[in-house]
């Protein structure tokens, strides 16, 4: 059996590279189909490495925005298109791998399309995940794929470009938001609540361990201040209509409206909060944080502290912890 997919995984990444439209867009049409198959046998590392190939340069050539917006979520959603959660962690993995392996001969006048293609991988993988009611199993290989060697999170893998990570890290917040939304004023019942703090691990991962001053703070400007300062908002829990959210900006309402802790069902934004800085405050106290890192890390945390006497012997005990460090 093992024979099967290496007979039919390399034909196809030449298809895919085409230069033939038509030939390229068949060959999509038959990915979707040889993944999602259950009777595939697993393909090993180097066959997922040369079907990603073939599909890298199906996406390259394709040259009208239009045409690259669709492939982009037809690729993307290729993750969906099987019910083997290992088959699409296996695909996304290949994903990722090549992306960082090509990012860098990436030229000018074709990166914003790739930027397309992360956006629709990103959020797509995230549907992935709520399609599981957010399993943490689940989410823990999400999680483990993104900081692996060779993951776009990874904080000390070198071949691994900054502006990757800092591109993820720019669309992360907003595509989950979009996974999140709902229309509360046409009575849709909202998706399941996403666990935040398991959600952000990676990026605190990077932050604790990342030897890069630049990617410590474009990090924190991109996702973990945005969020606590969100958070900090008096305003209503609940989401608004579709309708509204053209005049939110930059803001992400659904995710502030409908996520929780994994410890925990509350999702009242000062829960979530105090949660996620002593998810930042535990990091920081880890071994393999940095000295830099934690030193910062640290200084975030203690500016941020709410004065919540429900809390208060909590941040009392931590206080004492970092004063002591």
């Amino acid at each position: 059996m093992a024979s099967t997919s290496a007979s039919i995984a390399p034909p196809l990444g030449k298809y895919l590279a085409s230069t033939d439209k038509k030939t390229r867009d068949n060959a999509v049409k038959k990915l979707a189909a040889f993944l999602s198959n259950p009777g595939r046998p697993r393909m090993s590392s180097l066959e997922m490495d040369k079907l990603w190939k073939g599909i890298f340069y199906c996406f390259w050539m394709s040259d009208k925005p239009l045409v690259q917006q669709s492939l982009a979520s037809e690729l993307a959603n290729i993750l969906l298109d099987t019910d083997n959660n290992d088959t699409s962690f296996e695909f996304l993995e290949g994903f990722w791998s090549i992306i960082v392996r090509e990012w860098d001969g990436i030229d000018r006048l074709r990166m914003d399309k790739y930027y397309i293609l992360i956006r629709r991988f990103v959020n797509a993988s995230f549907r992935l995940l709520m399609r599981s009611d957010w399993n943490a199993g689940l989410c823990k290989v999400y999680n483990d794929g993104l900081t692996v060697k060779g993951g776009p999170l990874c904080p000390d893998d070198n071949r691994v470009p900054s502006s990757l990570k800092y591109h993820v890290a720019d669309v992360y917040l907003q595509e989950l938001d979009k996974v999140l939304a709902w229309d509360s004023g046409a009575g849709d019942e909202p998706p399941p609540p996403a666990p935040l703090d398991t959600l952000i691990a990676p990026f605190l991962i990077l932050l604790a361990r990342t030897p890069s001053n630049h990617t410590f703070e474009r990090v924190m400007s991109a996702v973990l201040e945005p969020l606590i300062q969100s958070l900090t908002h008096t305003g209503s829990d609940e989401p608004p209509s579709k309708k509204r959210r053209r005049f939110l900006g930059d803001e992400i309402p659904f995710v502030l409206g409908n996520s929780h802790v994994s410890t925990s069902l509350m999702t009242d934004r000062s829960s979530l909060r105090q949660s996620l800085l002593k998810q930042v405050f535990s990091i920081a106290s880890e071994q393999e944080t940095r000295d830099s890192n934690r030193r910062k890390l640290y200084k975030f945390w203690k500016i941020n502290l709410d004065d919540d006497d429900d809390d208060g012997d909590d941040d009392d005990g931590a206080r004492r912890k970092l004063d002591s460090n």
